[in-house]
């Protein structure tokens, strides 16, 4: 009997992911680790391994694909000795809806999962004017950028929809199947423009919403409206630790360059480290102090944010700070970091310094209960014992939540961490 390949659950939290690459075709055979396919979650693109050994029999869901409900079978693998007309009375199972969750244990809200993918490719229904046209964003894009018209293409993806391959087809010059052109007069549009879809409306054009998107504005306006915020800000002269950070990269030998935010992760460490009490976040039950110092950092890339985190790092000096850090941000940007490099830390780090804006406030990123933005140094006037002179300025606001980190508690953190980034010869001891 074929056995079922389902959409795997890649994080705790997956509900459904998009089927971004096969890397196995029909007929294939497959051993058990081999990489089979590339599947797009909210925040990054993992590959997937076959847990099963024989040849494949039959690919249910197309590339390309989103809202791929986890559980749902997206492929079929024929045994030895059985060949594709196993397939022909196979139905493959249909994954049974989860039950209904009591209003104590009801989980964050989620997007409704499309409907399950035929395994056999459906004609295009034919499109009036101004009525819906089904097709994958990536198709539509393709679409636009090569001036085709998508009324005209008859897709092959699941419930007719255009995907990917039948762009490519267009493009290569094959034989494309078109939508005979409805009467006016006896067709409507049936529903609205979809804000899944790129539409464009003179000049002006709406941009689908990728996954990571929706589940940074879920969580942040979650944020806001949930957690009691406030502010502190303090100044933190650096000349010190510029001049000891050209000294460490300058040194004949170092394998190493090591950046003004190593520096940042390791003071706010060990600045944790030493007010355990800011290390924690709310819990209805009671006040949950973490054991360890795990520092997520924010990386900005394409499809939006991610907080790829330092374990540890209270542990770590800088230049295995600085090592992790090139090698979780390469990784983030080409969306190949696992779930546990980016969920899970106890506190953030935000810096904004490298793009010139000398002051921002953060949005704390629940469960956490702070997160420290940092603005760039910069030469300001600064008045000392009695005389004006210049020195190197670095402006940090921490957010708090207040039912965790009150105001003397966040001051005693910030205290610890200007002492660290103004006597940085302490953070090597």
């Amino acid at each position: 009997m074929p056995t079922t390949i389902t959409m795997p659950a890649l994080s705790p939290t997956m509900t459904e992911g998009t089927l971004a690459r096969w890397l196995i075709k029909e007929g294939d055979s497959v051993s058990a680790g081999d990489i089979i396919a590339e599947i797009e979650t909210d925040k990054a693109t993992m590959e997937v391994e076959a847990v099963d050994e024989g040849s494949v029999g039959q690919l249910l869901v197309p590339e390309g694909t989103e809202g791929v409900p986890v559980n749902q079978p997206i492929a079929l693998l024929l045994e030895d000795g059985e060949d594709a007309s196993s397939l022909d009375n196979f139905q493959a199972p249909v994954p049974a809806a989860a039950p209904a969750e009591t209003p104590a244990a009801a989980a964050p809200p989620v997007e409704p999962a499309i409907p399950a993918p035929s395994p056999a490719p459906v004609s295009a229904p034919s499109a009036a004017p101004g009525e819906r046209i089904f097709a994958s964003p990536l198709a539509r894009r393709m679409a636009e950028k090569a001036g085709l018209d998508l009324a005209a293409i008859q897709g092959t993806g699941p419930r007719g929809r255009i995907v990917k391959a039948d762009i490519e087809a267009a493009l290569s010059g094959a034989p494309v199947a078109t939508a005979p052109q409805p009467q006016a007069s006896t067709v409507q549009a049936t529903a609205p423009q979809s804000a899944a879809q790129a539409v464009s409306v003179g000049e002006s054009e709406l941009i689908p919403h990728t996954n990571m998107r929706k589940v940074i504005a879920r969580r942040l306006l979650e944020s806001k409206q949930t957690v009691p915020h406030f502010y502190l800000t303090i100044d933190c002269e650096m000349d010190r630790l510029l001049a000891l950070r050209k000294e460490l990269n300058d040194r004949d030998g170092a394998d190493y360059k090591i950046s003004v935010n190593d520096f940042v992760i390791r003071a706010v460490a060990l600045a944790l480290r030493k007010t355990p009490d800011a290390n924690a976040s709310w819990s209805e039950e009671g006040m949950i102090r973490y054991g360890s110092v795990d520092v997520s950092v924010a990386v900005a890339i394409d499809a939006g944010l991610i907080t790829p985190i330092v374990r540890n790092a209270d542990q770590k000096g800088l230049a295995e700070i600085s090592a992790e850090m090139k090698d979780l941000a390469a990784r983030a940007r080409e969306g190949k970091l696992m779930p546990e490099e980016y969920q899970g830390g106890t506190f953030s780090i935000s810096n904004l310094g490298m793009f010139g804006v000398r002051e921002f406030s953060a949005i704390i990123n629940p469960p956490q209960s702070a997160i420290l933005a940092v603005g760039a140094g910069e030469q300001r006037p600064v008045v000392k014992d009695g005389a004006l002179s210049v020195a190197t300025v670095m402006s940090c606001t921490l957010s708090c939540d207040h039912r965790v980190v009150d105001g003397a508690l966040g001051a005693q953190l910030l205290g610890v961490f200007k002492n660290f980034i103004e006597d940085p010869m302490t953070m090597l001891l």
